[in-house]
Parts: C-alpha cells; structure tokens; sequence
C-alpha cells in the first residue's frame, strides 16, 4: 500500500477554516434558516390537487330536437314600425303647430286638420288645461289623438277622438260620466295654511274649503302655531282615469295648539248635507264666513271717514278689498229678492235668507242670478267691480236682521249650526267611522313619505 501525501493547505483555505471555527453557530444558524424558508416556499406553491392536464378527457355528443317551423313564417322579428305615446295639456298661447311639436308630432296633415275641422278646433276653444294624448308613427306621424274636459256643468267631461279612418284624420266629440275617487292629504304648519297646502301640493280649491270649513273656530291669520298639523280626504272626478277636477273635502282634521278639530261629510238622498265632527255635532254653520274666498277688509262697519263724499258717516256693511272679476258667493241658503241696478250701489243683489235675515252684495261688475231665483250656500251671485259710488274694485257686503243693519263679520261668526237629524244617527256613525280610518292613514301615508 503506498501513501499518498496532501499537499499542503493555502492560505485562502486555512482563513476560511479559522472563520468557521470562530463562527461556527452564526454560520449553522444561518443555513438552517435558509433551508427552512425554502421548504416553505416549496410548501406553498406546491399543488393541492392533481394537474389539469393529467386529467382524462372525454367528449360528449347530443342532438336537440327543433321546434317545427310551419308555412313560411320569418324567422326574425317583424320590421314594421311602432307605436310612440305623449301627453301633456293644452296652454293658453297653443295653437295646432305649437302643441304638436311639444306633443313630437311631426305632420303637416294633422296640423292642417286641426286647423280646419270644427270638431277638431275645440281642442283650442275655452279654457286652457285640456288633456291630451297622442299616439304617433315611429316616423312621428299622428295615428290618434284624444283629449278630455268638463263639460260646461261640470257633471261630466267631453271626449275629443282624431284618428285615421280609410287612410284620412276624422274627429268626433263623445261625452263621459266622471267617476269619484278618494284621496288622502296631511301637512304641518311652518308659516301659513296657504303655504303649507302648496308645499304638499294641495289643490287650492281644496285648500279654501279647509279654511272655511274651521274659520269659525280657528282664525287663521292670528290663532294659526308653527308645527300645527292637518289631514285630509277629499274628493277627485277623473273621465278616462284621468284627474279633471276636484269635488268636496269628505273628511278633515285640524290639530291647532295641541287641540284637535273634526269635520265629515254627510249626506242623505232628501235631505242637507253638511259637516259635522264625530259626535255629531255641526261643524258648518249656516252662513259662511265670508262672501270672497280670497280677500281684505278695507273698510270696516260703523263710522267712518267717506272716500267720496268728503265727511264722517256711518259704514252699514264691510268692504272687502279685491280685484275686477273676483267671484263673489252667497253666505247661505235663500232667495234672490232682487237682482239689478241702485243708485250708489250700482250692480247689486239682495238675498233674503231665513228668520228676516237679508245679505247685500253690491259695486259688483257682474249680476249671475235673477229675481225668485234660489240659490243655495256658496253659489256664485256675481263678480268684483266698481260700479256706483266707488273709488276702487271692492265689494261693498251689508247684512240685515228684520230690516236693521248688523256688523257682518259678527253676525256671519255667530251664526248657528245645522244640527244633524237624529233619525239620520245611525247611519252617520257608519260614515264617520269608515272617515275616521281614512283620515289615520292620511296621516300615516304623509309620515311615511317623509321619512
């Protein structure tokens, strides 16, 4: 056996061993943490599952049965053009070009019969606020056009229908019955009745009718509280579905400074109707409170400074500040006793009413009733003017009690209640109860809604 000798170590060699004796355990520790993250590494990016593409593979093939196609019909949609629908009303500056280019109408033929026809040109006859509906080509031609409005009684509404007959617009005039609907209203009190109605977008009909029906025990220009509240079903006619006018208030009720006022609707065939709160007792006394619905008193009763004759003297009646034109009403139930021209008073009417009470409504620019005509609470007599001795459109308002004058704001505030017929009880506790529901969900739709 022979010996082989090592040759002896470099330098290089017996530094590198000196170091891993002096550092031996920084050296150890180093590697095995090398070595443990790499395992980790391999760890988490090994796969949990077999590969995808050692997976067998197999190929399925199926036949799905196809529906019959009988005869030849198309296998795409129909190309034919359609049907395009607008709404919106009649203004008062429209003609047949403006309101059909608002409606998209674009159709030099149906202008042109709107135009032309008699039928047709009611549309623009009357009062504005006609709704009207269209229903054109795609290429914007008029196909149909129907509108609705009140007949002139307001019982109920005439149709106008324009539609292509053989090819040619034709127009024909139909007339429908309206149909009530309920509908439900509530709102707070932040500055004024008038300006919470708006907000919750309360016709204003319906408005005046809640001031009137609670004027004789709230006065709402100073008993009126911020965060007072009010609920509400009133009445909506519609022709066609379609709303055209308003009807009565059928129940309401006004919560003033923490107190709660009740006011339904009842009527019987035969009999009165009127307002009443839940214990049936009256709530519309038998003359309102006022012959305006919107006004001012200008000069009040009792003695005066006269603006025309120059001098102090007694003021018989209340004038109420208002323009030309304005309605004014009856306070109550009577007799035409005499419809015309007087002196001073210029266009008057006198209206004789129960147990010797006379009302005169006088300066007016337009008489509406006649002598032995009986109109009812809340019918028009005439309007607002200056006719006779006046210096401004007003009217001049007096009420009588057996020939002596009274003040009419007290007389009108005073006036009794139209108690409710007790053989009617029964039946006007099922009406108030059916109210009485509605009125909780008025109120509870609105806070809802707010929420």
């Amino acid at each position: 056996m022979t010996r082989r000798s090592l040759p002896p170590p470099s330098p290089l060699s017996d530094a590198i061993r000196q170091l891993v004796v002096r550092h031996h355990r920084r050296i150890v520790a180093g590697v095995g943490a090398v070595l443990l993250g790499t395992g980790v590494t391999a760890f988490g990016i090994a796969p949990l599952a077999p590969d995808a593409s050692d997976l067998p593979v197999r190929q399925v093939v199926d036949s799905l049965p196809l529906p019959e196609i009988h005869g030849s019909a198309p296998l795409v949609a129909s190309q034919e053009g359609f049907t395009l629908y607008r709404s919106d009303v009649v203004r008062r500056d429209d003609n047949a070009v403006s309101l059909l280019q608002r409606l998209g109408v674009s159709d030099s033929e149906a202008q042109a019969f709107l135009r032309s026809d008699p039928l047709a040109r009611q549309l623009f006859a009357g009062r504005p606020g006609k709704l009207v509906a269209v229903e054109t080509t795609d290429r914007h031609e008029l196909q149909r056009l129907t509108a609705r409005w009140l007949s002139p009684d307001e019982r109920s509404f005439e149709r106008l229908v324009v539609d292509k007959a053989s090819g040619s617009l034709q127009a024909r005039v139909e007339r429908g019955e309206l149909t009530a609907s309920s509908r439900l209203a509530s709102g707070e009190i932040s500055s004024s009745l008038f300006s919470a109605t708006d907000a919750i977008g309360l016709p204003d009909s319906v408005a005046i009718q809640l001031a009137e029906m609670f004027s004789s025990s709230i006065d709402f220009r100073r008993d009126l509280r911020r965060g007072d509240r009010f609920s509400l079903v009133y009445e909506v006619l519609e022709g066609d579905g379609e709303a055209l006018r308003t009807g009565r208030i059928l129940s309401a009720e006004f919560i003033n400074d923490g107190r709660a006022y009740h006011a339904v609707w009842f009527e019987e065939p035969g009999h009165k109707g009127g307002y009443y709160d839940f214990d049936g007792q009256s709530s519309l006394r038998e003359y309102l409170s006022s012959p305006l619905e919107f006004t001012r008193v200008s000069s009040g009763y009792g003695m005066r400074f006269h603006p025309v004759h120059g001098d102090r003297r007694a003021h018989l009646g209340v004038d109420f500040a208002a323009p030309t034109g304005t309605p004014v009403r009856s306070i109550g139930d009577g007799v035409v006793s005499f419809s015309g021209r007087q002196s001073g008073y210029g266009n008057v009417v006198f209206v004789q009413h129960r147990k010797g009470h006379v009302t005169v409504y006088a300066h007016l620019s337009r008489i509406d009733v006649q002598r032995g005509q009986r109109i009812g609470q809340g019918e028009r007599v005439g309007a607002v003017g200056c006719t006779g001795t006046c210096t401004g459109p007003h009217l001049h308002f007096e009420f009588r009690d057996n020939g002596k004058h009274l003040d009419p704001l007290v007389a009108l505030r005073n006036s009794e209640s139209v108690p409710l017929n007790p053989a009617l009880r029964a039946r006007f506790e099922a009406v108030a109860q059916v109210q009485r529901q509605m009125l909780d969900a008025a109120a509870t739709v609105t806070q809802a809604n707010a929420q």
